[in-house]
């Protein structure tokens, strides 16, 4: 019951929670139900409770920082849902002056929010206030600090399956995992693990190691470097451990002999950097050499310099060796460094670089940012792997701040990728020139914490919660089945009336953190999108014509033969992958039609007349193809990989 003067009474519990709308309010103790669950820090006995619902789309302050507060301590909870699935959305306990709180969420219009308040470290009365924030002009990005942890993830990175992007926490012997709700919110749940030998002290990186659809952990440590395992229900983690000693940096998942497994990389400060290889089952080895031979390993990223279809890695380095390495793939287990020719073999000490393709020209540019050396160097490419430092009178060079970590993501959606580092967001213009945003923005893990559409970011216990604007945009997921299961290594293209863009799916940016896994796109004020292409690390070119806009596409892999799913029988083939002969079967006799083979770019490159023999395809080159067979009842068609 809301009485004159504000002063509420009969707010005991989530049933009896009594609605208010902006304004200020009395609340004269806490004696209620506590809530069954706590969005921060530890339990409370008692608590108060109000129901909030949104008229429209707004951002949503509630605050105890007011003035008749002063001295006083408060702690509040902010939960979406019905009182019997109460999930958190936000919470705050010493986030105003003093020991007073502020939480801030964004409200989505005729969603109900219980706003709670518990005696965690008073029972004593207070005031609080409610109030809408004016939302930002149009194009204009602006962000919302939200309590949404009370410690520090060190990943956003979807951990079931789901395509959500989840806060990871690692700790030694468990792994906290805030996961995102389709209707907003999050659920925390712990996860227990092993004793973890090399806890995630240097940095943390996620993919699906093993297969499963579930998303596995590597964690860079002081002196070695551990893996934990997520099972395939999702319930527990076990350990690989590795014995070697690495002072472990950045680390990277990528699949580095292009046999459709994930393997790892990790940065070693002191000596060579290391690898593990993974044999298809998720058991991995430990590898070391191939990729730089010296100390002052800090930045590794995997990223197409080249436009040749795989992945190549640049480590940006500091300390006892500050000489970067770019390591160029030749596609046969050998990686040659070019760093010298290419102007990035000097004495900048970074600790990290950001690479993007930052005039939409088809091919990855980087800025390779300062940690100590006072100086930031953006370097353009000419699509063939040249590249020429246009960091004067980019704007780049007008930025003083210096960090240990360096991103690149399209925070505002206009289709020009931003750059993230320094203690600010450097607001890209598409053209290699870049404007620095007044606001300060510390670095951390990268994703969409409220599924809108608009990069949010985590820094501490707090999610920067993107306010958002007017422009369009698509997220894609994809889903190896011929590549690794993330697709990690997969170049997507877009095409809309502003132009190209292209994206890499990478798990493993910055120095330390896990940041998204879905790739994102802004496309300012166009609403559709033509076109959409992805190169999968197997070979295998995709497009999709006319997909939607503002929303998330998952694409799983597969090559486009135009033919419709139909009737016809399933069609084996084996031995897969083979070197010379193919047996067919289709499960009902020896197999006599006329039959051609595709490969990954949808070319035909045979044509023959089956007659119940086995296929020789000795002579195509390695790579991964389609049998298509037409008989009497349809189209048959399967996938083989030549060795």
């Amino acid at each position: 019951m809301l009485l004159p003067g504000g002063l509420l009474l009969a707010q005991d519990d989530c049933a009896s929670a009594v609605p208010i709308t902006t304004g200020t309010y009395t609340v004269p103790g806490i004696n209620g139900q506590a809530p069954p669950t706590f969005c921060i820090g530890q339990t409370a006995n008692a608590a108060e409770w109000y129901s909030f619902t949104a008229t429209t789309d707004q951002t949503i302050v509630v605050s105890t920082d007011l003035p008749q507060n002063f001295g006083l301590d408060t702690r509040v909870h902010v939960f979406m849902g019905g009182c019997s699935g109460l999930s958190c959305v936000t919470a705050d306990d010493d986030g105003g002056s003093g020991y007073l709180s502020t939480a801030t969420f964004a409200a989505s219009a005729g969603t109900e929010y219980h706003i709670v308040f518990d005696d965690r470290w008073s029972p004593a009365g207070f005031d609080f206030a409610v109030s809408a924030q004016v939302p930002p002009p149009p194009g204009a990005l602006t962000f919302t600090p939200m309590n949404l942890t009370g410690s520090s993830p060190q990943g956003v990175v979807d951990m079931n399956g789901d395509y959500l992007d989840d806060l990871v926490i690692p700790a030694t012997n468990f792994v906290s995992i805030f996961f995102q709700q389709p209707g907003g919110g999050f659920v925390q749940q712990t996860l227990t693990s092993p004793q973890a030998d090399h806890p995630a002290s240097w940095s943390m990186t996620a993919g699906d190691i093993n297969g499963d659809g579930r998303n596995d952990l590597m964690y860079g440590g002081g002196s070695g470097v551990t893996f934990m395992l997520q099972d395939a229900l999702g319930t527990a983690f076990t350990e690989q451990s590795f014995s070697q000693y690495v002072f472990s940096q950045r680390g990277n998942m990528v699949d580095l002999d292009n046999d459709g497994h994930l393997d790892a990389f990790m940065c070693h400060d002191v000596d060579a950097n290391v690898y593990f290889s993974n044999d298809g089952s998720g058991t991995l080895s430990f590898n070391q050499g191939g990729f730089g031979s010296t100390c002052g390993n800090y930045g590794s990223i995997f990223v197409d310099v080249d436009n040749d279809g795989d992945m190549d890695c640049f480590v940006a380095k500091c300390g006892c060796d500050p000489v970067d390495l770019m390591m160029i793939n030749q596609g046969n287990g050998i990686w040659t460094d070019v760093a010298g020719l290419q102007g990035f073999a000097d004495s900048h000490q970074s600790w990290s670089s950001a690479w993007g393709d930052f005039d939409n020209d088809g091919d990855m540019d980087v800025l390779v940012g300062a940690s100590s050396s006072g100086y930031h160097k953006l370097m353009q490419n000419d699509g063939a792997g040249n590249f020429t430092n246009v960091t004067t009178g980019s704007g780049v060079d007008l930025h003083t701040g210096q960090s240990i970590e360096w991103t690149t993501h399209d925070f505002d959606n206009d289709g020009y990728l931003d750059i993230m580092g320094g203690g600010k967001i450097l607001l890209g213009h598409g053209d290699m020139t870049f404007t620095i945003l007044g606001t300060n923005n510390n670095n951390g893990p990268v994703g969409d914490l409220n599924n809108d559409g608009f990069l949010d970011y985590m820094n501490g216990g707090n999610g920067y919660m993107n306010n958002g604007n007017d422009n369009h945009w698509l997220k894609v997921a994809t889903v190896g089945t011929v590549s690794n299961k993330n697709g990690i290594g997969a170049r997507i293209t877009i095409t809309s009336a502003m132009g190209s863009q292209i994206r890499e799916v990478r798990a493993g940016d910055g120095f330390s953190d896990m940041s998204t896994l879905n790739a994102h796109f802004g496309i300012g004020e166009d609403t559709s999108i033509d076109e959409l292409t992805i190169h999968w690390p197997s070979g295998i070119t995709q497009t999709i014509l006319n997909p939607p806009v503002d929303t998330l596409i998952v694409v799983e892999e597969s090559i486009n033969t135009g033919v419709a799913e139909g009737g016809a029988p399933s069609l084996g083939l084996f031995p897969n992958p083979t070197t010379g002969q193919l047996f067919l079967s289709a499960g009902n006799g020896p197999v006599r039609a006329p039959a051609e083979v595709i490969n990954a770019a949808g070319q035909r490159v045979m044509a023959l007349q089956l007659d119940g023999t086995p296929v020789d395809v000795s002579r195509l080159q390695p790579g991964v193809y389609v049998l298509r067979v037409l008989d009497d009842q349809g189209v048959m068609q399967a996938r083989f990989v030549k060795e």
